[in-house]
């Protein structure tokens, strides 16, 4: 079956072969779904598929075949125009320009076709650079970076002054209308301290999303640093995944979306034909206690779960490594990555 996939110069068609993989004691079960019902209604357990490499190259593609991949893309514009779809934008989808520039258009595009675009974004590896170059030597605990009085403050001047406008300045160069914020601003995200000798990380403690609502009603894209304050005005730097989890909770987004750099959830990590394309919340819970789900992948997982008991229809974690997976996602039966449902 012929997929989306938009390029900087335009748009092209994409082709994946898949196999299903059936194991009855993980409940995986191999199923086919509509159009704009991809891996939705009645889907329990798991369900793994595997995807080749792109079979096409620009050049190949004429006006018409554009109009017709166009064509192909109009039903799931029409499923989700008006609906808000809230990213969380990191990893190597940051690091690499060529990525960037592409995560970048595909919110533009998504935007221009009527969907409400919000931008949740870390930092890690910038901030990592900007110590380094103060001299400061950043340290982690169970994967949680320890964030002390010096930390917090370039924490803050990275993310909320540098990375954050950056990120604005590129969506409004590609033809967006963005607004840089952070978790401070109208009280948008309101934290504590964690504890766990942590440091200034926070948890969050209450999410007022009424002035990213009305950014979004004026046709504005909403480009969230996850840096918050407690009552006090204190700053805290808050898990990316988590404010962005809760920012969509509060919004009742349509999606939310994590960019890792990881292809998805996979029953062997080290075979990625065993991608599992959808998985319910009982399905998920019996990979973690089975072990296939760990690691790092699990406070994801857990921030998937908590969206959708909280009111979002649909959680993906996706590969932000490949290009274009945020229109390969949202407007493609197959996706790019593992859908967590309720």
């Amino acid at each position: 079956m012929a997929l989306l996939k938009f390029a900087s110069n335009g748009l092209l068609g994409k082709e994946f072969a898949g196999i299903s993989v059936a194991s009855p004691e993980l409940g995986i079960r191999n199923a086919r779904v509509s159009v704009c019902g991809r891996r939705r209604n009645g889907l329990q357990g798991v369900r793994a598929q595997a995807v080749a490499a792109p079979v096409v190259k620009t050049s190949q593609y004429t006006g018409k075949e554009r109009v017709d991949i166009l064509a192909e893309a109009l039903p799931f514009i029409q499923r989700f125009q008006g609906k808000t779809v809230v990213v969380k934008y990191g990893g190597a989808a940051m690091k690499d320009e060529s990525l960037k520039d592409g995560v970048i258009k595909d919110l533009v595009l998504l935007s221009c076709v009527g969907m409400k675009c919000v931008l949740v974004h870390g930092g890690g590896p910038e901030i990592n650079q900007w110590l380094g170059k103060l001299g400061i030597e950043p340290h982690f605990k169970n994967g949680l970076r320890v964030t002390d009085a010096a930390t917090m403050e370039v924490v803050e001047m990275v993310l909320v002054g540098k990375v954050n406008k950056s990120l604005v300045s590129l969506i409004n160069r590609a033809g967006g209308c963005a607004v840089g914020m952070c978790g401070k601003d109208g009280k948008l995200i309101t934290a504590r301290a964690a504890g766990n000798g942590l440091g200034f990380v926070g948890d969050i403690t209450a999410i007022d999303t009424s002035v990213v609502r009305g950014i979004l009603n004026n046709g504005h894209l909403p480009v969230i640093a996850s840096v918050a304050a407690d009552t006090d005005g204190q700053a805290y730097n808050i898990n990316a995944d988590t404010a962005a989890g809760e920012i969509a909770a509060s919004l009742g987004a349509e999606k939310l979306i994590l960019m890792t750099d990881v292809q998805g959830l996979m029953l062997d990590h080290k075979d990625s034909s065993t991608l599992v394309r959808e998985v319910d919340i009982k399905g998920v819970r019996k990979l973690i206690e089975d072990g296939i789900v760990s690691g790092g992948m699990i406070p994801k997982v857990e921030c998937c779960v908590r969206a959708l008991a909280q009111g979002v229809h649909a959680t993906h974690i996706i590969d932000g490594r490949a290009p274009h997976s945020l229109l390969l996602e949202i407007l493609t039966d197959e996706g790019a990555g593992t859908m967590i449902s309720g």
